[in-house]
């Protein structure tokens, strides 16, 4: 297979470099090491596991686009950056989807409990591998905080903050006389772990940040249950105490009028057959419908979607799905500028 895209790549006019084969070893269990140049990231349809490097040379102020390009390819596992330039460092780690992204180091190695492991997208859909959220995902229940107790227990020390369009939906819901919402309007603001961050222990020259955050686009979706649209507004309160935008489908139009402005701005509202892409989705329904919505989304193009399905009535949605990690590791060491560089004249 490897093999097959080196071919490809030549056969598009892609400038390709080899290294040489041992003589020694038999044909066909062997890939040299690769170079291959190529126009832009959009060549590239799928990861290619082995020995090939492929270069695009941008100018410099083309990095926004090349990380969008990036980002437009599904695949989030890793990135690596070399800069000295603290203002290019923190433009690729905040405009990264990667779920590990390592600074002026290798990219390889990563350490359980230092650099937790793990991607989204077409790289993944599940917590961290040695993060303080895996073990959460192996439970079938647990307390409401446990995520953000979990994340401060790995050493965030900030505390969780309502977002504004989640206050005015508390606002609007005590105004409403919805008591039922506004608890958990406040049962959400006080256990989401989104927007908190943790430097983890590690070795000298190098340091280890951690930090939660929302995932973009969460489908809310009901079963034809009399509490549909009470149903809807606790995914709503769920989604925007993460920081999220909701896509509700278009026959909610009735209901998405009725919120206050504030909350209408974080809702979208799609038909939904269109499988417009979505990062998580939440469902309150019964067992039928769960499982002709799974099959819906299984369909979908690009990455795998995952569904949380919820009881009728039941307020226990569960924050840790609606939320992303990152893990960012830098090598200290080559922190700042380079001196004899200063030096030199214009």
């Amino acid at each position: 297979g490897i093999e097959a895209h080196v071919s490809a790549m030549a056969q598009r006019g892609c400038q390709i470099h080899r290294a040489k084969a041992p003589d020694t070893l038999p044909a066909g269990t062997y890939v040299q090491a690769t170079l291959i140049q190529i126009d832009s990231i959009a060549q590239l349809k799928r990861e290619v596991f082995g020995p090939v490097l492929h270069i695009v040379r941008y100018a410099r102020s083309e990095l926004p686009q090349l990380l969008q390009s990036i980002h437009a390819t599904g695949y989030a596992l890793t990135l690596g950056v070399h800069s000295r330039i603290e203002e290019t460092i923190a433009q690729v780690i905040d405009h990264s989807h990667a779920g590990n992204v390592y600074v002026n180091r290798n990219m390889v190695g990563a350490v359980v409990g230092v650099q937790p492991f793990g991607g989204e997208g077409l790289s993944g859909t599940g917590p961290k591998a040695g993060g303080p959220l895996y073990l959460l995902r192996l439970l079938a229940r647990c307390p409401q905080d446990a995520a953000l107790r979990s994340v401060q227990a790995s050493g965030a020390a900030a505390l969780p903050q309502a977002t504004p369009a989640l206050q005015a939906l508390h606002e609007w819901a005590v105004a409403q006389g919805r008591l039922p919402l506004a608890h958990v309007c406040a049962q959400f603001a006080a256990a989401s772990p989104a927007g908190l961050q943790a430097t983890l222990s590690g070795p000298t020259g190098e340091r280890n940040v951690y930090r939660v955050q929302a995932r973009a686009r969460v489908l809310c979706l009901t079963g034809e249950q009399p509490g549909a649209n009470a149903d809807r507004l606790t995914q709503l309160a769920a989604v925007l105490a993460v920081g999220s935008h909701a896509v509700w489908p278009l026959s909610a139009q009735a209901q998405h009028a009725q919120l206050p402005a504030a909350v209408q701005s974080q809702v979208m509202l799609e038909e939904i057959a269109n499988g417009h892409p979505v990062d998580a989705a939440l469902l309150h329904g019964d067992a039928a419908t769960t499982l002709l919505w799974q099959a819906q989304l299984a369909q979908g193009p690009g990455a795998i979607v995952t569904l949380t399905a919820l009881r009728p009535g039941d307020a226990a949605v569960p924050l840790t799905r609606l939320v992303s990690e990152r893990s960012i590791s830098t090598n200290t060491a080559a922190a700042g500028g380079n001196a004899s560089l200063m030096t030199l004249e214009a």
